[in-house]
């Protein structure tokens, strides 16, 4: 753990060079939320660590897993960042991102159903699902990285829960190889927090969308009612960027487009600054999140109705917030026109 924190800082740093060096800078613009040009790619600094370490977790403390479920692990990593990685140098139309994803996805989840005998037989037709899955959580992660730290806080968050979950299940392999993310994710933080020295990139926000998939994934092959504390814990996200893109889907508009209308967005056009937002998402990871996941895990009879009770709480949540930064706005509005 603590070298993948060592490593993210180091790397990350020299990504600030490299970024300045090629000029690749995100310029201030009508659909983002920064106002100065800020270097993007430091989420190579996270992926490097990550590759460096959690892999050799899995493999090297007990229970270990299968090289096979290592492997895809490292290799559906190493593809989501490569196409991410290009895509920040140079852009790249949406179907051959989506192709890679899709690859990495049923790379992975292949070798989860059939790489870990040990863990009990899985059925095949859970196969779509997780590459539906992996390709919907690297695109949700990548829409939500829109304002400084958000995106590093909640993968933050959520790989220290599912370390948490992982040793609560007897899995030592996997909470500490969660746990290097989440010192990859600190690491990273530290230069991305407000106001931000570097922006993640697609390089990063596509591959952590990936991992927080295959631990989620991983944790459920251990036992199938881990996974609802698991997706309770990306509760925010999950819903900010669902219900964002639903509601650009019925209105007509091109949900794919870039935008500015997650909940995030508004909250900073109301009139919030980035570390408030933050501290909004960290809230409710807090105060709700954290101890639904809890009482989840408590209760895996209930785990499922939990998580319900949770994501129908968090749309509500959801219009709330978004019908109050819509009144600030027009009382903002109002006030300068009078």
């Amino acid at each position: 753990m603590l070298a993948s924190l060592i490593l993210a800082l180091l790397i990350v740093l020299a990504a600030i060079a490299y970024a300045r060096w090629r000029g690749m800078l995100d310029h201030p613009g009508q659909r983002r939320s920064h106002s100065i040009p800020t270097p993007r790619g430091g989420g190579i600094g996270m992926v490097a660590a990550v590759l460096a370490t959690s892999p050799w977790a899995l493999l090297l403390f007990a229970p270990a897993w299968p090289w096979q479920v290592a492997l895809a692990f490292a290799l559906g990593t190493v593809l989501v960042a490569a196409i991410g990685w290009w895509d920040d140098h140079h852009s790249l139309p949406v179907l051959p991102r989506l192709g890679v994803q899709l690859g990495a996805s049923l790379l992975f989840g292949g070798a989860l159903i059939a790489g870990a005998p040990a863990l009990g037989e899985v059925s095949w037709l859970w196969l779509p699902l997780l590459v539906l899955g992996g390709a919907w959580s690297i695109n949700l992660h990548n829409f939500m990285d829109g304002i400084d730290g958000i995106l590093a806080q909640q993968c933050l968050f959520v790989a220290v829960g599912l370390a948490l979950l992982a040793g609560g299940a007897g899995q030592p392999a996997l909470a500490v190889s969660a746990a290097c993310l989440a010192a990859a994710a600190l690491g990273f933080w530290c230069y991305n927090r407000p106001r931000a020295a570097i922006f993640m990139g697609d390089v990063g926000s596509g591959t952590l969308g990936f991992l927080l998939f295959a631990f989620t994934a991983l944790l459920w092959r251990v036992d199938h009612a881990l996974v609802w504390p698991a997706v309770i814990l990306s509760s925010s996200f999950v819903t900010d960027a669902s219900l964002t893109l639903l509601n650009r889907f019925l209105k007509g508009r091109r949900w794919y487009a870039p935008h500015r209308e997650h909940l995030y967005q508004w909250l900073v056009r109301s009139g919030f600054s980035h570390a408030r937002g933050d501290a909004c998402y960290l809230a409710w990871n807090l105060l709700v999140a954290a101890p639904l996941a809890w009482l989840s895990c408590c209760c895996p009879g209930w785990g499922w109705t939990i998580g319900v009770v949770t994501y129908l709480i968090a749309g509500a949540a959801w219009v709330l917030a978004k019908r109050y930064c819509l009144w600030r706005i027009q009382h903002k509005a109002s006030h300068v026109a009078t």
